[in-house]
């Protein structure tokens, strides 16, 4: 899978996701996806969750969009073939091209990089002149690679006017290229700086480093922004702000790292026009990707700078805005459509690769629109997922009622069915991931959840210790399944107890529940329950 280039998570916690949803059947023009009326506690006997609040919830129909497929993984046709064989030798000769450049660009990179101690400030100017070796042993690269000559159009507006760049990303030849026409700053990464040869050459690039899935990381960054861009000592900012690689399809959502500064923004659109071979680096490897590459007589390419998007004046605009009329220009400029697909898609169709499915395009489920709806995140979507793929879904992605069983620890009752029946919006006796994440979540976003997990514990915690035994789980499991044998009992209690440790603390119990939100149905509402007989009584007392 390509590597992400820069952000991929929302640079900060509190900005709303760039959302532009492509369903079959888009919410805004269905139902409401979720229905939350009738926000109570009261009990329902059908639906096991109505105690939170949460009444149902609707799926949306799969998008027919996959902006990550490359669409030329095998060698077709014997035009193809017969190309690829002539090309062997010249394909030889582009590696020596290709390993002569980068080893002279590198120790170009070194010399620069060498003795600068201060890369807060500025690079001297000295040493940026000595990275022209760099930028053009990167062209030569592009050369070796079949790009013989690059088609532009359009200019680059002036660092004054324009200090930040944002370009769509289809494949790793873009960083290349813009190294060698603009020598930009770009976000990247914390991973990137450890890569050989590539770690030494972004460094020269005074590259921000961040960790996506870390709050402090992303904010430090989005200072990092505001203040090289403020000043014009430094090159101009280069962003990716889809955070991944695409098959140039489509525009996926916009992280908001290059639009909170608020600086005017020039878009540059990338095109690679081509019958035979997709150069976008989706679901290929990266030695594949460069051997298709060696092996063509030319790979087209095409750039062009688009005019300045700046904040509107006299009108009070958030970077949110601002990041949609960005994307708006750039998917407009090349003709595609735009989604809400995220690099958490992306994460997700890697760990169904890594689980062997058959179509693990199946399991994305445009993670931008759903982070902003229920403000979970990439790697909650992914430990579910795992969760998911341990139920054994067959080749459609479906999971049966016995697997979705099995997994959650539980015995058919009717409580159990109940539960399946929540996820299974379809009625159709098997559940998607899709139906899996959206059930979990929309339990999860209920505002009372952290509440009842707490409330469950002390219900549970009978003989008010700081931990809940197996003997007291057993006890309040056995109201809501009475079925459930020793094996069950421990089973749950396992899952239950996090870390490890022979008991259930308060961390452990809000923790699974936490992974597990489908569980909390079995823990509390009978509880609560047990108690009203003794409550309504004292009321009638009161009232005499």
């Amino acid at each position: 899978m390509a590597a992400d280039q820069t952000l991929s998570a929302p640079l900060l916690d509190n900005v709303p996701h760039t959302v532009i949803t492509v369903h079959e059947n888009p919410p805004s023009q269905a139902q409401p996806p979720f229905d939350n009326h009738n926000q109570d506690s009261s009990f329902d006997e059908e639906n096991p969750y109505g105690f939170l609040g949460a009444h149902g919830f609707e799926v949306p129909g799969p998008t027919t969009v996959d902006p990550f497929k490359n669409y030329t993984l095998g060698i077709d046709g014997l035009y193809e073939w017969v190309k690829i064989v002539v090309c062997l030798p010249i394909a030889a000769l582009r590696l020596v091209l290709f390993g002569l450049c980068l080893t002279v660009g590198y120790v170009a990179t070194v010399c620069a990089l060498r003795g600068w101690e201060d890369k807060q400030n500025p690079m001297p100017k000295w040493r940026c002149r000595l990275m022209w070796v760099t930028r053009l042993c990167s062209r030569c690269i592009l050369f070796s690679f079949g790009y013989h000559w690059i088609r532009r159009k359009g200019r680059p507006a002036p660092r004054e006017i324009a200090p930040i760049v944002v370009s769509n990303h289809v494949s790793y030849i873009e960083p290349i290229f813009f190294f060698y026409e603009l020598f930009p700053t770009i976000v990247a990464s914390e991973s990137h700086d450890s890569m050989p040869f590539v770690g030494t050459i972004i460094r020269a690039m005074q590259v921000i480093y961040v960790n996506r899935f870390s709050h402090s990381s992303r904010k430090h960054a989005v200072n990092e922004i505001k203040r090289k861009a403020s000043c014009d000592q430094f090159p101009r900012l280069l962003l990716f702000p889809e955070g991944t690689t695409t098959n140039g399809r489509a525009i996926i959502s916009f992280q908001l790292g290059a639009f909170i500064p608020g600086y005017p923004i020039q878009p540059v659109i990338v095109h690679y026009p081509h019958v035979h071979f997709d150069q976008s680096w989706g679901n290929i490897s990266l030695a594949k990707l460069m051997f298709r590459m060696f092996t063509q007589f030319h790979n087209f390419m095409e750039v062009e700078y688009l005019p300045v998007v700046s904040p509107l004046e006299n009108v009070k605009e958030n970077a949110v805005q601002l990041a949609q009329r960005t994307s708006h220009a750039i998917a407009t400029a090349l003709n595609v459509v735009q989604t809400s697909h995220s690099y958490g898609d992306l994460m997700l169709m890697t760990k169904a690769s890594e689980f062997k499915q058959d179509k693990p395009s199946l399991y994305m489920v445009e993670m931008a629109w759903i982070e902003s709806l229920f403000r979970l995140s990439t790697l909650e979507a992914v430990d579910l997922l795992d969760k998911f793929l341990s139920m054994n879904p067959d080749s459609s992605g479906h999971v049966t009622f016995h697997d979705f069983l099995r997994i959650l620890r539980l015995k058919p009752c009717a409580l159990s069915e109940k539960i399946f029946q929540f996820i299974d919006v379809q009625k159709t006796g098997k559940i998607t991931f899709k139906q899996f994440l959206l059930g979990s979540a929309h339990i999860l976003k209920q505002p009372l959840f952290r509440h009842f997990c707490e409330l469950a514990f002390v219900r549970c915690n009978v003989e008010g210790t700081e931990y809940i035994s197996e003997q007291e789980l057993g006890d309040a499991l056995a109201l809501v399944m009475p079925n459930l044998d020793v094996d069950g009992i421990h089973g749950l209690f396992t899952l239950f107890d996090t870390d490890g440790d022979g008991r259930i603390s308060k961390d452990d119990f809000v923790t699974c529940l936490r992974q597990n939100p489908l569980l909390i149905a079995l823990v509390l509402p009978q509880l609560l329950r047990r108690e009203l007989p003794a409550a309504e009584a004292q009321d009638g007392m009161h009232d005499g």
